[in-house]
């Protein structure tokens, strides 16, 4: 408008031209990167060669200095240097010849380029900003130009303060202005120089000495924000009363009333513009220490987000939008903050900010610009070189230049810095100068202003803030003048701004305000220094229209100057002014500064609020004195339910973690008894005593039984019993709370309390919680109870909530514990006599690990037994200790009422209750009690009784005034609260249930019956129900046996689910035989009466749980609908006709069971029917919506299966090989699979089709993978890379190397931005950048090859298995192994995440898979069943079930969520190599490869103890004659002596060379023999002192055998060599020497054994000969033959005369020892004979073999008696009781169970019939009777079918 368009370049001086060569070439030397090096070289060039265009040698004048033609001549040389450096020498000729062409030019003066650094001119150079003015204002080229503008703010002035009346202590505040003055003073410094007047003085002096009067000041502040976020309005006037407290706001304040704005901005859906505008203010008042980093971040991604997705919306509420962002990004500029995410926020700002600069409004596009360098200069992520000119070294000098100066008020350093930030950016960009292009401003911004890059007028005006703040106006001036964008629209632009805002402030004098009106008039009138841009013209009219507008001085000046511009000018000029006045003044504010509020209606409602303090002083003292003095041991915790115990933590230092964190929810979890709720106690005590009402954050703890309905308002009705009235209450509801809530399980809710009560939603309570439950009681799906947020949204919950679960006692603190309660309580017996116990009752210390069964203990043990008598042979359970401490608590009750001086009738009372037995009297009144609280309250503990209301209720027969009630109510373990009575814990109710289940004080004179057991009576079952849909009639005849008990809690309530009760019935059962009968009574009533179903599913839940078995047993027609017989043992059981309906069977073993006719409605196996294949199953992966399954076989075929029928929908045919891996794309419809075939192919689902056949593989594709965005996959590659391939074309995107070898694995990211692979050969896992293909990350650790990777749900972890037999957990960013998870035997092949990330699954060569905590690394569960490898497991999108393919050709699927609650008391875990009986016949002893020894109860399979210390596998064990002892020999080259009572390690014999094989123990205890491996040593030991007697050599090969002859003066042994020198050999025991060698088999010896009566030894062999040998000669007596294959085994009959051997074909053979007769073939199995025992009476024999069977013989007909068959498992041992007359033996199986037998004599027949077996949680079903049985599920009866079941069912039902 002013003038006319020209280049920037084209007006450059000579000067400058070379300035920005020069900065080139420099910046070109530096940098590292080829390309930047050779763009800024040819900008260099550029730049000189407009030197030669624009001001060629001789156009030079006299005048210019011959210093410019040398720095010339140098630049050109300096410019050929780089090109030569950079491989240019073409160019570099050039350059070198300009530079001898200018150094040749004759010599020319010329004006100096720049000051001095560090001095400020007083004349303003119009030099410096030529290239900002327009072609007609500039001067002539070399021209000297000064012009020295008029100074207009004379004086600096005092920022602006606001004086008020200041009040007295106590007084009530006027305003909110007089609260922030008041506030100011107290927080400055003031030395005795300030200028204060002195009652000012005073009053600061006298209220800093008044802490009371500082607090209140403070307090009123804070309440004013507390009573700003409870308005629902938030109105103008109340944003600036609390906008005008932010500069005296203590930091939390200021915090609180931050988020208070963000979360209303972030909730409303129509934005108010004054919340815009009030965040704007907090953010440009508050102290810059206060803002932090993350929560700039966080507002900046909530108003960029609200402005990007603004539509429609008003310019005016867009501009608003846009001040906010720009002052959010100043404070971001102010405080460092860097690494803005480049992606989400940087880039779409940036972009948002280009498209308004298109906008028509002026005013939006400006604030647009600035933002725009406002984000500039925040630093983003960005590392590609698209930011590289932003890194140059002149521009960071600049920008450290211009932070120092800011800081430092320094305005020579800041001008400096901004000058470097300009030769940091002059030369880079092309585009014309907004002035020189003499364009309006609109245009100027459209078309010529940078959006691309930083501009210096940014931090020139950031830095002209700085000096308005401080009041430093003589420092601002010369910064506007001096700084090198003075010419820059945009910063006159800004400039002008401020000046408005400097008039506007009424807080500034007046000569202040005044000057900035006449700044402005200088600035329109002098286009000298500032131009003649039309839109800042245009700008200062507008501002000065809106000063006039006003009223006082500063509007009287503004109009005059308005009048004196109407006039200035020419014609284009006056134009523009009455255009002005035609728009008017525009529609926005000059700037945003603290507004004077004009009322103060949040402090006035503050002043008004009531007294709170006094009645939290009077709530804090009362808690503390409540404490008293308790023992206390702080606990320890563990991270989950199924973490180890070993990777405990101390509770209270992860609370008080908790407590600063930002998590809102913390559940405690534990057993009954663990200590919850007295560390919820001594966590509020702790709260209380560091209570400070300046922070005011309240502990409140809650019983949550206590409170009606706590789902709803908890806070307050808590509030309400601590009796704070309801104005109290409101006040309190803003302030910050620690709510302590104990009981969650004992108030039975299921509502997530947090989420119920609104917990820190606007307007509610703010609290943090603390929320104690059983561990029983919740669910796997507990999290939803207690999260505050939706567990889908993982990263919020993982944020918000935390958990930790009280671990038992360990060994110091229970003695800890036992210290303090002895120094407390002064019990009757000391800290010895409690540890003598603690150390010598067999499982004391395991129980008294719960706190409070150890604070029962403590008060009953001296009561249980004399300290002075023996207590090691005492067992001590938990309900024993629940009976004594009762029983000692109603006698206490009883002596100290008996002291108590009573009325007449209450003695009477007394006197009645004593002739009839207090403490009998007691537990009656307890019981009745607990009963009466599970029948009418459904167990909720808490009884609230009124005499007014609940007279004649059921409360009042326990309640009321009567004197009997009322002693036994004060006698007996309750509490009272008001009107409230409990139980002192939750437990003790449950007790007093189980006791009127069962009282053995009633009982113990009761004979017991017959055993219903020996009837084929019945058991095992949990809880009563109602099925859906009703029970159908059963048939109810009745008996000669009535019912006698239909009152017992078991008839009318389910106790199923109830882990505590059951607990504790399951321990009467097991030592009370008459409640056990009882139990097997209703069992057995239940057969004929459906009104005993309940009391039936009760009892037989209860008998499994006490680990009674029902093998063989009768339970024909038993009703027992919904028990819970998980893990029972029910083999060969008769349960025809039984109603099982929703039973649950999860690990029970039903093997040939008979359940004809059984109703089976919904029972619950844990399993799903297996998938048969006909090939090995390599690969599976379900759909990601749930709905299929896809398996990958041997034979290259895809098979894919509807999850919700198991039926196979589909086959995909096309790979020629094994196919290797599949995976789903994210919407389900294609899959990928990889093959041995060298291809991959990516397929149509539902079309079946094959896409594309990916062919570019050279080897094996082991691994693929979707990408999330689904369109992509990665290809793992045997050739060792990962290619990438886009899924719609088929073509390759990327290929990875790094691997060294083959790689099995690959697996996207959550998120799709990472790729991990696992390498086979180089045993790495590596993590790889899916856009550039950069290797992030190489995780080693693994020791051998890896199978499978995958990422956890969140993308942080990564899970890798391997041949190592572990698998390791990673963490992402760092690359560093978390967690080693061991504990399979065999390779780990699979390994998968379930989509919730809390467990991870593994599947193993070993058959098994396992399901891990992914937190802690403990192994929650093992699941065995597969038959073969298991390859691959992968989780259901909803991890409720996982799928397990095999190399035994079936996909297997796995309901996770199912199962029983009974701890598997576990056998071994590894291969079972022998069993012996103890020669009392009491106890079995077993050998494992697992390293241990496990003892085990003859009578109830009990493991009794579990002797562990071996390193190595142990091969074999024998017990002492007495059978005190037990000798062990392992792999690790020891044998060891083991004490059976203690299960100590008594001895260790050390000097075996190699593996000991075998052990013996002499017929006299004295000596212990043992051999093995390295040149058939054998070692004779003194047990007594441990002393090797005898080393004794001769055998060639490993020893196999080692017997002691019947007197134990001699000892065969034999080897397993293969040459000639393989013999018998036969020593003295006590010399040692060998006395005789017998030879004589001509191959392999297999066995060997005495007779009975020591004088004879058979042997067998490989030679297919049994041999007799004389034992005192060596001799050999005769040889038996008759056997066609090798003799594997012999034994002699336990009363002589006979020998069998055993076959390796299978024939077992009889003979007459004196004769050599065979006497019998006992033909019958089919595979080598293992095992040969006779019973001690000689008359049976028992066999096992290789064909997984055992036999019972008749040793004298030679007829097979019983047998059982398909045993599953072959029999490594057999062991038959020593006791003659005994029909037990037991077996080792190869299983690794240990199973023990009974002979049943029935009809003069021998039967075997299984006793008992370790319950080991695999579901048996073999050779299960279906016939007939009715309302299986159509999965189920698949199910049985595949597990051997036999029979039709009569009806099938679809699944649910």
């Amino acid at each position: 408008m002013f003038g006319t368009s020209s280049s920037s370049h084209s007006v450059l001086s000579p000067q400058q031209s070379l300035e920005l060569a020069s900065i080139c070439i420099s910046n070109a030397r530096t940098t590292k990167d080829f390309e930047v090096a050779r763009e800024l070289c040819h900008d260099a060039e550029s730049a000189l060669s407009r030197i030669k265009k624009a001001s060629s040698v001789a156009s030079l004048t006299s005048t210019e200095d011959q210093n410019l033609h040398e720095r010339i001549a140098t630049a050109f040389s300096d410019l050929g240097e780089l090109q030569v450096s950079l491989g240019r020498n073409d160019k570099a000729q050039d350059s070198y010849k300009n530079a001898e062409q200018w150094r040749g030019s004759p010599s020319r003066k010329t004006e100096p380029l720049s000051r001095p650094k560090g001095t400020l001119s007083p004349s303003v150079s119009t030099s410096a900003s030529q290239s900002s003015l327009p072609p007609g204002n500039q001067q002539k080229q070399g021209d000297a130009i000064t012009h020295t503008p008029r100074q207009v703010f004379i004086q600096n002035a005092q920022p602006p303060t606001l004086v008020v009346e200041l009040p007295e202590a106590g007084e009530r505040l006027d305003s909110t202005p007089q609260l922030v003055y008041c506030i100011g003073l107290l927080q400055s410094q003031h030395s005795g120089d300030d200028p204060l007047d002195a009652t000012t003085r005073d009053w600061l002096q006298v209220t800093l000495n008044n802490i009371d009067e500082y607090e209140r000041l403070r307090d009123l502040a804070t309440g004013v924000i507390r009573e700003f976020k409870r308005d629902e309005i938030k109105d103008a006037m109340t944003i600036a009363e609390v906008s005008y407290l932010v500069p005296v706001l203590e930091r939390d304040a200021f915090h609180d009333l931050l988020q208070g704005f963000y979360t209303r901005i972030d909730q409303s859906d129509l934005l108010d513009v004054s919340q815009l505008e009030g965040l704007a203010q907090l953010i440009q008042g508050v102290k810059p220490a206060y803002l932090d980093a993350d929560d700039l971040v966080k507002i900046l991604e909530l108003i960029s987000r609200r402005l990007i997705g603004t539509h429609g919306q008003s310019t005016h509420y867009i501009y608003q939008l846009t001040v906010t962002v720009s002052h959010v990004l100043d404070a971001m500029a102010d405080t460092s903050v860097n690494g803005l995410d480049r992606e989400k926020l940087h880039a779409p700002l940036m972009s948002y900010m280009e498209r308004l600069k298109k906008d028509s409004d002026p005013y939006l596009v400006y604030q647009a610009s600035y933002a725009y360098q406002a984000l500039q200069y925040v630093p983003d992520n960005e590392t590609l070189w698209g930011g590289v000119l932003r890194r140059t070294g002149a521009v960071i000098q600049g920008v450290s230049g211009l932070v120092s100066a800011v800081k430092g008020l320094d305005l020579n350093e800041f001008i400096d810095g901004l000058k470097t930030i300009q030769q940091g950016f002059e030369g880079v960009s092309t585009a014309a100068s907004l002035v020189e292009s003499g364009q309006g401003f609109l245009d100027s911004l459209k078309e010529g202003f940078s959006f691309e890059r930083k501009r210096e007028w940014y931090p020139a005006l950031r830095g002209a803030d700085v000096f308005i703040r401080e009041g430093q106006f003589v420092k601002f001036e010369k910064l506007v003048y001096g700084a090198p964008c003075r010419g820059d629209p945009a910063f006159q632009w800004g400039v002008c701004q401020r000046l408005g805002e400097i008039a506007t402030n009424d807080t500034w004098n007046t000569e202040t305000s005044r000057s900035a009106v006449v700044f402005l008039g200088e600035m329109y009138r002098d286009d000298v220094i500032w131009g003649q841009h039309p839109s800042v013209k245009q700008w200062i009219i507008k501002i000065l229209m809106r000063l006039s507008s006003r009223t006082g001085s500063v509007a009287q000046h503004a109009e005059t100057l308005l009048k004196e511009l109407e006039t200035n000018g020419d014609a284009k000029r006056k134009a523009l002014y009455q255009k002005c006045q035609e728009e008017g003044s525009g529609p926005y504010q000059l700037r945003f500064h603290m507004p004077t509020p004009t009322n103060s209606t949040l402090l006035d409602r503050v002043q008004n609020k009531p007294d709170v303090e006094t009645n939290l002083r009077q709530l804090r003292k009362r808690r503390i004195n409540e404490r008293g003095n308790v023992v206390y041991i702080p606990p320890q915790a563990k991270a989950s339910l199924h973490a180890s115990d070993e990777s405990r933590f101390p509770l209270t230092d992860r609370v008080s973690e908790y407590l600063k964190s930002d998590q809102t929810v913390l559940l405690l979890l534990g057993d009954s008894g663990s200590g919850k709720s007295t560390f919820n106690r001594s966590l509020e005590f702790d709260l209380w005593q560091a209570y400070n009402p300046k922070t005011g954050i309240i502990p409140l703890y809650i019983n949550l039984p206590a409170i009606d309905k706590p789902e709803h308002d908890l806070v307050a009705k808590q509030l309400r019993k601590l009796d704070f009235t309801e104005l109290q209450i409101r006040e309190l509801k803003y302030r910050q709370f620690i709510l302590i809530c104990d009981g969650y399980d004992e108030s039975q809710q299921t509502r997530n309390l947090y989420t119920s009560n609104m917990l820190n939603e606007e307007g509610e309570w703010m609290a943090k919680m603390v929320i104690s439950c059983r561990s029983e009681y919740v669910g796997r799906d507990y999290r939803d109870q207690f999260e505050p947020v939706n567990r889908n949204q993982r990263s919020s919950r993982k944020l918000l909530f935390d958990e930790a679960v009280i671990t038992p006692f360990s060994a110091d603190q229970v003695q800890e514990y036992v210290n303090q309660f002895v120094t407390l309580h002064r019990p009757l017996w000391e800290i010895d006599n409690y540890t003598q116990a603690l150390d010598s009752i067999p499982g004391l210390m395991d129980l008294v690990k719960n706190p409070f069964l150890l604070t029962m203990s403590l008060e009953v043990l001296p009561r249980m037994m004399d300290p002075g008598q023996q207590v090691s042979a005492s067992r001590i359970t938990k309900v024993a200790l629940y009976d004594q401490f009762v029983e000692q608590w109603l006698e206490r009750g009883k002596k100290r009422i008996g002291e108590k001086s009573l009325s007449f009738q209450a003695r009477s009372a007394f006197d009645s209750l004593c002739d009839e037995g207090f403490t009998r009297n007691g537990i009656d009144y307890l019981k009745k009690l607990s009963v009466a609280i599970y029948k009418e309250q459904g167990g909720q503990p808490v009884v609230e009784y009124s005499r007014l209301n609940d007279d004649g209720t059921w409360k009042a027969a326990f309640f009321s005034r009567d004197e009997e009630k009322q002693l036994l109510r004060e006698a007996c373990p309750l509490v009272r609260n008001g009107n409230q009575y409990r139980f002192i814990h939750r437990s003790l109710l449950e007790y007093g249930l189980v006791r009127a289940v069962f009282d053995p004080q009633l009982n113990e004179k009761k004979a017991t019956s017959e055993s219903i057991l020996a009837r084929r009576g019945s058991a095992s079952s949990v809880w009563s129900f109602e099925i859906e849909g009703g029970l159908e009639d059963v048939p109810t005849s009745v008996t000669e046996q009535q019912p006698v008990d239909l009152d017992s809690p078991l008839v009318w309530r389910s106790v199923v689910k109830e882990t505590s009760i059951t607990q504790f019935l399951s321990e009467r059962a097991q030592h009370e035989l008459v409640f056990k009968q009882q139990l097997l009574d209703y069992i057995e009533r239940s057969k004929t009466d459906k009104a005993w179903r309940t009391a039936a599913a009760n009892a037989i839940t209860i008998l499994v749980r006490a680990g009674v078995q029902f093998n063989h047993e009768d339970l024909r027609r038993i009703q027992i609908p919904g028990a819970d017989l998980s893990d029972g043992v029910f083999e060969s059981a008769q349960l025809q006709g039984a109603d099982l309906r929703q039973v649950i069977l999860r690990g029970t073993c039903l093997r040939r069971a008979d359940l004809s006719r059984a109703r089976m409605a919904a029972v619950q196996f844990g399993e799903l029917p297996f998938l048969k294949e006909d090939k090995e199953v390599h690969s599976c992966a379900y759909s990601l919506d749930g709905k299929s399954l896809a398996v990958g076989l041997y034979n290259g075929r895809i098979k894919v299966y509807s999850t919700s029928s198991w039926e196979q929908v589909r086959t995909l045919i096309g790979h020629t090989k094994r196919v290797r891996s599949i995976a789903y794309s994210p919407n389900s419809s294609q899959l990928i699979s990889g093959g041995d075939d060298y291809t991959a192919r990516l397929w149509n689902v539902e079309a079946g089709a094959c896409l594309h056949k990916l062919t570019t593989h050279m080897y094996s594709v082991n691994g693929v993978a979707f990408a999330p965005c689904g369109d992509s996959v990665a290809c793992a590659n045997q050739d060792g890379r990962v290619r990438v391939w886009d899924a719609e074309t088929g073509k390759c995107r990327l290929t990875l190397t790094g691997h060294s070898g083959n790689v099995i694995s690959v697996v996207y990211s959550p998120k799709g931005h990472t790729i991990a692979s696992g390498g086979y050969s180089d045993c790495t896992v590596r993590l790889w950048d899916v856009e550039t293909g950069v290797c992030l990350h190489t995780l080693s650790g693994h020791t051998s090859s890896i199978w499978k990777v995958t990422f956890s749900p969140r993308g942080d972890r990564i899970a890798s298995s391997s041949e190592d037999r572990t698998l390791r957990m990673w963490d992402v960013v760092s690359g560093a192994c978390c967690r080693v998870l061991a504990g399979h035997t065999g390779h780990v092949m699979g390994v998968a995440f379930s989509p919730q990330g809390d467990v991870v699954a593994s599947a193993s060569q070993d058959k098994t898979l396992r399901i891990w905590d992914a937190e802690t690394g403990s192994c929650r569960q093992t699941l065995p069943g597969h038959s073969g490898i298991v390859n691959c497991v992968e989780f259901s999108p909803r991890g409720d079930r996982i799928a397990s393919g095999s190399a035994d050709n079936t996909v297997r699927v796995w309901d996770v969520g199912s199962g029983g609650s009974r701890r598997i008391a576990g056998g071994h875990s590894w291969e079972l190599f022998s069993v012996k009986y103890s020669p009392r016949g009491d106890l079995v002893a077993s050998c494992s490869r697992d390293r241990s020894i496990r003892l085990w109860d003859v009578e109830t399979g009990d493991c009794y103890r579990i002797l562990t210390g071996h390193e190595d596998c142990v091969r074999c064990i024998a017990y002492s004659p007495r059978g005190d002892l037990v000798v062990s020999g392992s792999d690790d080259r020891t044998v060891r002596l083991w004490d059976v009572r203690t299960g100590a390690c008594r001895q260790i014999f050390k000097g075996h060379r190699r593996d000991v094989l075998v052990v013996a123990y002499s017929p006299k205890g004295d000596q212990v023999a043992s051999g093995g491996g390295g040149g058939g040593l054998l070692k004779i030991w003194a047990v007594g002192t441990g002393e090797c007697l005898h080393e004794l050599t001769g055998h060639d090969g490993q020893v196999t055998c080692i017997e002691y002859s019947p007197k134990g003066n001699q000892m065969i042994s034999s080897d397993s060599g293969y040459n000639e020198n393989r013999t018998i050999r036969l020593w003295d025991t006590e010399s040692g020497t060998c006395l005789h060698v017998l030879s004589g088999h001509n191959e392999r010896f297999a066995s060997a054994t005495y007779s009975p009566r020591g004088d004879l030894i058979a042997s067998s062999g490989s030679d297919k000969t049994v041999r007799l040998w004389d034992a005192e000669t060596g001799e050999c007596r005769s040889i038996i033959m008759g056997h066609t294959q090798p003799v594997w085994i012999v034994a002699y009959s336990t009363q002589g005369g006979l020998v069998a051997s055993g076959g390796v074909d299978g024939s077992l053979k009889l003979w007459d020892d004196r004769t050599g007769e065979c006497l019998h073939t006992l033909a019958g199995h089919t595979k080598k004979v293992t095992s040969i025992v006779f019973s001690p009476s000689g008359d049976l024999i028992v066999s096992s073999s290789e064909d997984k069977s055992i036999r019972l013989w008749n040793a004298t007909s030679g007829q097979c008696e019983d047998m059982i068959q398909d045993l599953g498992t072959f029999i490594r041992s057999i062991a038959w009781s020593t006791t003659v007359g005994t029909n037990y033996f037991v077996t080792g199986c190869d299983d690794k169970s240990v199973r023990m037998w009974k002979v049943v004599e029935d009809g003069g027949a021998n039967h075997l019939h299984l006793h008992w077996r370790p319950a080991d949680g695999v579901l048996d079903l073999e050779g299960i009777l279906i016939q007939d049985v009715d309302g299986l599920t159509l999965p189920n009866r698949q199910l049985l079918e595949q597990r051997g079941a036999v029979g039709k069912p009569a009806t099938c039902r679809p699944s649910a």
